[in-house]
């Protein structure tokens, strides 16, 4: 089951066993759905038109802008997003039924009181040894550093974690990305900020958002297997069976 079965399962969606999400028909009524049963941002009127085939796609385009949706490459990306939206305001609406069982709201039983003696625990993060540390192994790193040290310092975190390893030291040739450069300067925008300058940095930041979305749907992905792993095996105690009345 992918990932937008998956989701549509946690929202009890009604045909999820029998659905075929490249079906054109099967995936407006999914939109639809979503928008009737969980969403409700869109007007009456917008809705109606949704429903009605006529220019649906120019109706769809609206609905999704106004919701916010990023520009994504294909159907089924903009479906996970809009799913994700729907699974975000039911989470919202029972925040407090999900709050209790978040980690920082589990009380603890019979813990022994550890005192760590880590010398971390003890620096002084505004201090300017600090500060000219971080910078100098940023310098060495190549790093443009960051006036807040503390995102300089993750910056070399980053660096040392993808690069330095010693995986990667041994086997440069695994991790050195390889391929055609993608094409920053030559691609569309879709919109015109009159600055040279900002038309770039908002075409990086489009990128990075899209590259943060992909992490995020595989780590998801990566979430729901593990759960998967413990729970779609369940193991039968025939010793507690017992058979009429």
């Amino acid at each position: 089951m992918n990932m937008s079965k998956r989701l549509l399962l946690a929202l009890d969606y009604p045909e999820v066993n029998n659905l075929n999400l490249s079906d054109e028909n099967t995936f407006r009524k999914v939109i639809i759905w979503l928008e009737e049963n969980w969403i409700k941002k869109a007007t009456a009127d917008l809705v109606n038109q949704l429903k009605n085939n006529r220019d649906w796609h120019i109706t769809y385009s609206k609905y999704k802008d106004g919701l916010g949706c990023p520009v994504l490459e294909s159907r089924i990306e903009e479906l996970q997003w809009i799913l994700g939206y729907a699974i975000q305001i039911e989470s919202h609406k029972n925040r407090n039924v999900y709050l209790k069982h978040a980690v920082e709201n589990l009380q603890s039983k019979n813990v022994p009181s550890v005192v760590a003696e880590n010398i971390l625990d003890k620096l002084d993060f505004s201090s300017q040894e600090f500060v000219g540390g971080i910078n100098e192994l940023a310098k060495v790193l190549n790093i443009v550093s960051h006036p807040d040290p503390l995102v300089t310092l993750k910056a070399v975190r980053k660096v040392v974690v993808q690069r330095m390893a010693p995986d990667c030291v041994e086997n440069p040739e695994k991790y050195i990305l390889k391929g055609t450069p993608f094409p920053i300067q030559e691609t569309d925008l879709g919109f015109d900020l009159k600055d040279p300058v900002l038309n770039q940095a908002a075409k990086i930041l489009r990128m990075i958002y899209i590259q943060d979305l992909r992490n995020l749907q595989t780590k998801a992905n990566e979430l729901i297997v593990a759960v998967q792993s413990v729970t779609a095996n369940p193991k039968t105690d025939t010793k507690l069976g017992k058979v009429g009345f």
